[in-house]
C-alpha cells in the first residue's frame, strides 16, 4: 500500500492537520474489506475524496464506482433512480430501466448526503445492506446485488435519528467505520497550503502569474472560520486569481473577499430541544437589555441626586434643569422613584427630601424575567402603536416569536 504522502499527492489532498492523517489511514485500512462506512463533515470539507480513496485500494477497484447525490434527487424519483423500475410503473415510465444498485453490481456505490433520503428509500437501502436484496419500482421480483456502500452526510444523524427523520437500524448499519472529516477552521496550518495550490492551479487555468499573499493577509485567512470550508476557500482564490491586478494581495485587499465581520457567536443546531433553546437565548437577550435599562436609570439618578445636592435651594424652582429632570423620572419610572416630601409646585425643595434609590435598592425589585418581558413587549407595542412588525424589530425578536409571546403573556393587540 502506498504511504500517506503518496495517498495525499495522488488524490490531490493538501495538508497535514493531524484529524486529516488519521482519516486517511482509517479509508486506507478499511477499504480492503465489505465493510459499510459513514463518512460526516461539514459541506465543503471535502467528504467526496474519501469514497475515491476506499474504492481505489478496495478488491473492488476493478468494477463500477457511482457517487449519488441523494439531495440533489426528488424524492419521488429517488427510489427509481437506486433500484430501478418497470415499464408503466408510473406516469413517464415508457421503458426498463436499470437503478444503480443494479448497475453497480459488483463495484462501490457511494451516496452523498444519505441523511436526505425520505424514510420509505431508507427502508430499502436497509435491506440492501442486509441481505444484497431489492425490488424495483413496480415489480414484484426480488432480485440480489453485489454492493460495497459508502455513505457521507453533514447531517447530524443522531439527531435525525431521535427526531424521527432517519432510521435508526439504518443508521448502525451504515455506521459500521465511521470517518469525520475535520472542518477548515480547524486546520489552520493547512489554510496557506491550501490557497496557495489552488492560486497555482487558477494562473495555470487562466494564463496568467499565481498571487501571492502577505504575511498579515495569511494571518487573516487563518483567523477567519471559513463556514464553506476548503470549496469557499477555493472560490476566494479564484476571485482574487481573475479580478486582481497586483498580484502581491495583502490583509487588505483579502478583506474585500471575504466576510470578515461574519458572526462568530455559537449558534443551537439540530438540538434536541432546539425551540426551547432559541425561547431561553432571547429570554436571555431580554433580560441583558433589562438589566442595563436598570443600570442606565439608577446611574441617571444618582446623577440627579447629587446634583439636587449641590443645587442652592433658591434656584430650585420647578422651571429649573433638575426639576425637569426629576419630574420626567417619576412620570418614566413611577415605581422607581421616591417622591420628594413637597408636592412639584412647592418652588423649593424641602430638606426631607428622602434619598433617591441607590443601585442597592435594585434587589427589592422584581426579578421575574417572564414579568420582565411582558412589560418591555407591552412598551414596544405602545410605542409603536402596536404594529407587531416594528415591536418585533425593537425587541430584537422575530415576529413569530412576539405572537407566541403575546397568547403567552394573555397580552391583547
Amino acid at each position: 500500500m502506498e504511504d500517506l504522502q503518496a495517498i495525499k499527492q495522488r488524490f490531490g489532498i493538501i495538508g497535514n492537520a493531524p484529524e486529516l492523517n488519521r482519516a486517511i489511514d482509517i479509508a486506507t485500512q478499511v477499504a480492503p474489506t465489505d465493510l459499510s462506512v459513514l463518512i460526516t463533515g461539514e459541506s465543503g470539507a471535502g467528504k467526496e475524496v474519501f469514497p475515491r480513496i476506499i474504492h481505489a485500494f478496495s478488491t473492488r477497484k476493478h468494477a463500477q464506482y457511482i457517487a449519488v447525490n441523494c439531495g440533489a434527487i426528488p424524492e419521488g424519483t429517488i427510489d427509481s433512480e437506486l433500484f430501478g423500475h418497470e415499464k408503466g410503473a408510473f406516469t413517464g415510465a415508457v421503458s426498463d430501466r436499470k437503478g444503480y444498485f443494479e448497475v453497480t453490481d459488483g463495484g462501490t456505490i457511494f451516496l452523498d448526503e444519505v441523511g436526505e433520503l425520505p424514510l420509505s428509500t431508507q427502508a430499502r437501502l436497509l435491506r440492501v445492506l442486509e441481505s444484497g436484496e431489492f425490488i424495483r419500482v413496480g415489480s414484484s421480483k426480488v432480485q440480489k446485488t453485489n454492493v460495497r456502500i459508502i455513505a457521507a452526510t453533514n447531517v447530524n444523524i443522531p439527531q435525525a435519528v431521535k427526531n424521527g427523520k432517519f432510521r435508526e437500524d439504518l443508521y448502525y448499519r451504515l455506521n459500521t467505520i465511521p470517518i469525520a472529516i475535520p472542518p477548515l477552521r480547524e486546520r489552520q496550518e493547512d489554510i496557506p497550503l491550501l490557497f496557495r495550490k489552488f492560486a497555482a492551479d487558477f494562473a495555470e487555468k487562466y494564463r496568467m502569474p499565481a498571487i501571492r499573499l502577505t504575511e498579515d493577509a495569511v494571518q487573516v485567512l487563518k483567523t477567519f472560520r471559513w463556514p464553506g470550508n476548503v470549496r469557499q476557500l477555493k472560490n476566494v482564490a479564484e476571485q482574487i486569481s481573475i479580478i486582481e491586478q497586483e498580484r502581491s494581495v495583502d490583509a487588505l485587499t483579502l478583506k474585500k473577499y471575504i466576510p470578515i465581520d461574519e458572526p462568530t457567536l455559537p449558534t443551537l443546531i439540530d438540538s434536541p430541544n432546539a425551540g426551547e433553546a432559541n425561547f431561553a437565548t432571547e429570554r436571555e437577550i431580554l433580560y441583558k437589555i433589562l438589566f442595563d435599562m436598570r443600570k442606565d436609570v439608577n446611574d441617571l439618578k444618582q446623577l440627579v441626586y447629587s446634583l439636587m445636592q449641590e443645587e442652592p435651594a433658591s434656584q430650585a424652582t420647578p422651571d429649573t434643569g433638575t426639576s425637569l429632570v426629576l419630574r420626567k423620572m417619576y412620570e418614566d419610572h413611577p415605581t422607581h422613584i421616591t417622591p420628594i416630601a413637597a408636592p412639584i409646585q412647592t418652588p423649593i425643595y424641602e430638606k426631607t427630601v428622602e434619598p433617591i434609590q441607590t443601585a442597592e435598592s435594585v434587589n427589592e425589585e422584581s426579578l421575574s424575567i417572564e414579568d420582565n418581558e411582558k412589560d418591555l413587549i407591552i412598551k414596544a407595542l405602545k410605542k409603536n402603536h402596536n404594529k407587531r412588525k416594528l415591536a418585533a424589530r425593537d425587541l430584537q425578536i422575530s415576529e413569530r416569536t412576539l405572537y407566541r409571546k403575546l397568547k403567552e403573556y394573555h397580552i391583547d393587540n
